[in-house]
């Protein structure tokens, strides 16, 4: 299986990074953590990024608030599949990083969770990843059902909370 590579802009970002972990760990699903500045490190986000699918990469997810230029940086230097993650900041609580990560220019596009959304970041990974792995599409598979019977059980006993 190829393994999801996470580079995230600060160690700050590690709570978001920690939400995407969990699920890639439950899907048994390979990955590497890096911290990479699109700012300060250029040459280490470039060079991660040129030479991720040579290392077995199948999909890069990357996180950073503010400026959030990293996904971007990230996927101008690799054809494969970029997730960004805008982390909120106490400036403008993760809108300035929302608007950086989404609005890439043509020909350079980096797919985009919500503000913080390494869960869902990490299930997007996994789908990319199952396009070519049936096991993961059915373990994909399992997981929503079972998402569905919980909410369908919460369903049940609302009437009595209320």
């Amino acid at each position: 299986m190829k393994k999801v590579g996470i580079v995230m802009g600060s160690d700050s970002d590690l709570p978001v990074i920690k939400k995407a972990t969990d699920v890639l760990k439950e899907f048994e699903i390979p990955f590497e953590v890096h911290v990479y500045s699109a700012h300060r490190t250029p040459e280490q986000a470039r060079d991660f990024s040129m030479n991720a699918r040579a290392n077995g990469f199948g999909v890069i997810i990357a996180a950073a608030g503010m400026a959030a230029h990293l996904a971007g940086a990230i996927a101008a230097n690799t054809t494969l599949p970029v997730i960004g993650i805008p982390c909120k900041s106490s400036v403008l609580d993760g809108m300035d990083a929302l608007l950086s990560t989404v609005m890439m220019p043509p020909g350079i596009p980096v797919a985009t969770v919500g503000i913080d959304g390494g869960k869902n970041a990490a299930l997007l990974a996994a789908e990319i990843l199952a396009a070519s792995d049936d096991e993961l599409a059915a373990a994909l598979d399992r997981k929503r059902v079972s998402d569905a019977e919980a909410v369908l059980k919460k369903d049940e006993g609302i009437l009595e909370r209320i």
